[in-house]
């Protein structure tokens, strides 16, 4: 049937020999790239594991369905620039030929000409940063090129990344910052700079005349924007917010007037109008003259000047800035915040929508805390190795009585002993984890109050959050910490860990989901339960409640190529260790493992901290520092 509308054409000659020419057209140069691909001798790299890995867990949850329709949002008041063909655009991943050589530095700055050779339908969509967000930035490429978009480009804050993303077929520029290449971390004169640039950024590129994505490397999209973007032609600004409490309950513009929170910066749409120029210029203005107002900061100032009236009866924008500039917020229910994604479990999904995009906002633990949460929702792609760690893994089925979990009133009472009664569960699988050298998988943790940097009532008044709820471990632990190396001599080997979901991720090898043994414990000296290096018929391997250290070096030494060891409970696995220097390192790094709760009402200081080793002391209780002596982690 496909060549029926060919049939139907035949009668019209020069049209039939013209398609039938740029058929032929297209197949000479499609042979071209095969054979240069084949006969290139380019080596296989890092990127075959992201051209491979597989679509993230939310595909169960959000429709499979894309829009790709293309973006008619281009302002009438701005021609589209010319999109010439160019020879050094390549597909996005495709690595550069072998025996290519690095090109001059120069060749990579910000032109119109290098914009142009990436964009479509007039729109380009950017992220930047350094070299310590590289598994960030191939983690937000990677989403958008799932999507079926590829007019992104990658600003490189220093040679080491832009150099990486060269080599793996990444379209990247030099934004010459010069910046250093380690984590600088939030709030640091280094992260100022940073957001500076974006403003420097977003000035140098409107006046080319396209329209501007412009997004923070700690974010990824779960759909294509553009389409939706493309439903407010009349917008100069579209921007994200830190919005907690829902305005809207279908996938219309937040209400602006009932917006209280911040405008957040690490989404946010331009169009090249007259209006979103001067608010550029002067934002650049702004934060070019005095160092010390951070980027989002000046941006909610100077936008919130004016604010207001309504520009019409149903769009949702409204005048802002001078008052010719026109705002519309992105509803925070799809385009999701680290809270209303992660804490409020996924309000879209209690709203029955889909998301367009979460941003690792409201969390802790730094960096490694934001990557922890991306790899809990499995939207964070790592390399193979990291899902066949050496050693393998042991996990753990989590045991939680209903009435510590659901009964009686949500009170800080409540919610640390749920929590408590997890932490010792954690702290058994941590110590077993160590005697066998395996990564651990931690379980899912669950909270009955939210953490914030204020007092509040336990919930944020108004959001969609469920007591109880699922927590990120950041809530609880300190994932940094926990990441971190910290010397031998004084804290004992590291522990690995890995999230919730791994051993659900469609990433994981067969190898590994193929590798398991299953671990019930019994009442040693019953029947069929004794130390053994044997399995059941059924594959189960019944070992003693309360064994020590040597027992379980002893009865899984036979277990060291299996990959996943799973315990049906880890209650009364552990009875303790033999070797005390090996136990007073391992209490010396995990009792700095647990971080705070904040914050209570009407106390200062109003956070709470957590306690590894709560069950030791008879009289603890879960009530903040009395004084500012007492305000200091328990060890």
């Amino acid at each position: 049937m496909g060549w029926y509308p060919l049939q139907d054409v035949s009668n019209s000659k020069p049209l039939f020999l013209t398609i039938y020419a740029t058929i032929l057209v297209g197949i000479f140069f499609s042979s071209f790239y095969v054979f240069s691909a084949i006969y290139s001798g380019k080596p296989a790299d890092f990127n075959t594991w992201l051209t491979l890995s597989p679509s993230s867990s939310l595909s169960n949850v959000v429709s499979s369905h894309r829009d790709q329709a293309p973006n008619v949002s281009t302002p009438t008041a701005v021609e589209p620039a010319p999109y010439p063909p160019s020879k050094q655009t390549r597909p996005i991943w495709e690595v550069p030929h072998h025996g290519t050589k690095m090109p001059p530095h120069k060749s990579f700055r910000l032109t119109k000409t290098l914009v142009q050779q990436r964009v479509k339908d007039n729109v380009i969509i950017v992220t930047f940063g350094n070299y310590a967000f590289m598994d960030f930035i191939l983690t937000w490429v990677k989403h958008l090129t799932d999507l079926g978009l590829s007019n992104l480009l990658v600003g490189a804050m220093d040679t080491k990344l832009l150099e990486a993303l060269f080599w793996r077929g990444i379209p990247v520029f030099d934004m010459g910052s010069h910046m250093s290449t380690i984590d600088v971390g939030w709030g640091s004169p280094t992260f100022h700079k940073m957001g500076r640039e974006k403003v420097i950024l977003i000035d140098a590129i409107l006046p080319f005349g396209y329209e501007l994505l412009m997004c923070d490397t700690d974010m990824v999209w779960l759909k294509n924007p553009l389409p939706y973007f493309a439903r407010f032609p009349g917008a100069d600004v579209l921007t994200s917010s830190d919005q907690v409490v829902p305005t809207v309950v279908d996938d219309s513009l937040d209400v602006w007037q009932q917006v209280g929170a911040a405008y957040n910066i690490g989404i946010f749409h331009w169009r090249p109008t007259r209006a979103a120029k001067k608010l550029a210029k002067e934002w650049r203005e702004m934060l070019l003259a005095d160092d010390k107002i951070w980027d989002q900061n000046g941006f909610n100032e100077i936008v919130r000047r004016q604010l207001g009236p309504s520009v019409d009866d149903g769009s949702g924008l409204a005048y802002a800035f001078d008052g010719n500039l026109k705002l519309g917020i992105l509803p925070a229910t799809i385009f999701c915040s680290g809270h209303t994604f992660f804490v409020q479990q996924g309000m879209y999904q209690q709203l029955r929508l889909e998301p367009y995009a979460v941003h690792t906002t409201f969390q802790y633990a730094g960096t490694e805390g934001k990557r922890h949460r991306l790899r809990e929702a499995m939207v964070f792609y790592d390399p193979p190795e990291y899902y066949d760690s050496p050693g393998g893994f042991l996990s753990f089925k989590p045991a939680i009585p209903k009435s510590l979990l659901l009964d009686g009133e949500h009170t800080i009472e409540s919610h640390f002993y749920l929590v408590n009664y997890q932490i010792k569960q954690i702290r058994s699988a941590l110590a077993i984890a160590s005697l066998l050298n395996r990564t651990l998988v931690m379980p899912p943790l669950w909270c009955r109050l939210d953490r914030l940097w204020f007092p509040h009532p336990g919930v944020l008044v108004g959001s969609m959050t469920r007591q109880p709820f699922l927590c990120p471990l950041d809530h609880v632990f300190e994932v940094n910490i926990m990441l971190k190396e910290l010397p031998e001599e004084e804290f004992g080997h590291g522990i690995n860990i890995r999230e919730y979901s791994f051993l659900e991720n469609p990433s994981l090898p067969k190898q590994v989901k193929e590798s398991w043994l299953d671990v019930q414990l019994c009442q040693g000296g019953s029947q069929d339960c004794n130390v053994s290096n044997s399995t059941t018929p059924s594959g189960v391997l019944r070992f003693p409640k309360n064994s020590k250290e040597e027992m379980f070096k002893s009865a899984f030494s036979s277990f060291k190529d299996v990959k996943v060891i799973q315990f049906s409970t880890i209650q009364d696995a552990f009875a303790g260790f033999t070797d005390k220097t090996r136990e007073e390192r391992f209490r010396n790094r995990v009792k700095r493992y647990v971080g705070i709760w904040c914050c209570v009402e009407n106390h200062s200081p109003g956070h709470v901290y957590y306690d590894m080793y709560w069950d030791e002391k008879p009289s603890w209780k879960p009530v903040p520092p009395q004084s500012p002596h007492d305000d200091h982690p328990p060890w």
